[in-house]
């Protein structure tokens, strides 16, 4: 669905509202995707803050105010970018029927996907968007719930609550392959509160934790992944006592 108010102060704030041509005049230069493929391929490599509207336009060999005729704010540019990730994603043609398998491999894919472009979860989590590739992953996820007793509203709840798992599961990865000498030195801090004794605990909880070789990312992963697919697949009851 487009708008036809393409200019002005009426224009529609949301890219996929605006047509990406509208007819009339030559055929453009750059389309969308490719604008999307540049601002990617720019952010994997340096980061998100270096896709501005002026690099981008670089890379395309063109002039950053001949961009703005594509995209005309960095905001839309982002949404481009996210849905190009998404764009990424080899859903089957239909779900299995077995909602935990189809979730798992799903969200598996979207792992990786969140690995290859390190930018994107911080980029979900500050302007969610749902493009044309957004609306595909949205239908394939729902349908992977098709089968399920779960209500319309908890499949959504659902949603959010595993993408918002694995955006806060990627960035946690990320800065702790970064690691640094702050990792170190909180390992230290946290065997120090562990045999003080105040904490007993968080030291019951840590047995063997700081200390040990730390456990594969992908078993935690996938360990974390089977409780909450667990949790969002129970039927609904009635709602806690406030």
């Amino acid at each position: 669905m487009t708008d036809d108010r393409t200019t002005g102060p009426e224009a529609p704030e949301l890219i996929w509202l605006r047509p990406e041509r509208t007819g009339r005049g030559p055929r453009p230069a750059h389309s969308r995707d490719s604008i999307a493929a540049a601002a990617v391929a720019i952010a994997d490599a340096e980061g998100l803050d270096a896709a501005s509207m002026r690099r981008v336009a670089a890379a395309l060999g063109a002039g950053t105010m001949s961009l703005y005729n594509y995209v005309p704010k960095k905001e839309q540019l982002l949404d481009l970018m996210l849905d190009a990730v998404v764009g990424e994603y080899d859903l089957p043609a239909e779900p299995s029927g077995d909602p935990r398998d189809d979730l798992h491999l799903l969200l598996r894919q979207q792992l990786a996907a969140l690995r290859r472009h390190t930018w994107v979860p911080r980029l979900v989590i500050g302007r969610p968007s749902l493009g044309p590739n957004g609306l595909r992953y949205t239908e394939y996820f729902l349908a992977c719930l098709a089968g399920t007793d779960l209500s319309g509203a908890a499949k959504m709840e659902a949603m959010a609550l595993l993408n918002g798992f694995l955006c806060q599961y990627a960035e946690w990865e990320h800065t702790t392959a970064a690691g640094g000498r702050w990792q170190a030195d909180l390992v230290v801090y946290l065997q120090r509160v562990v045999v003080s004794g105040e904490y007993p605990q968080l030291a019951q909880a840590m047995a063997g934790g700081p200390a040990a070789e730390p456990p594969a990312p992908d078993a935690v992963f996938d360990r974390t992944l089977h409780r909450l697919i667990s949790a969002v697949l129970t039927p609904e009851g009635p709602a806690p006592r406030v």
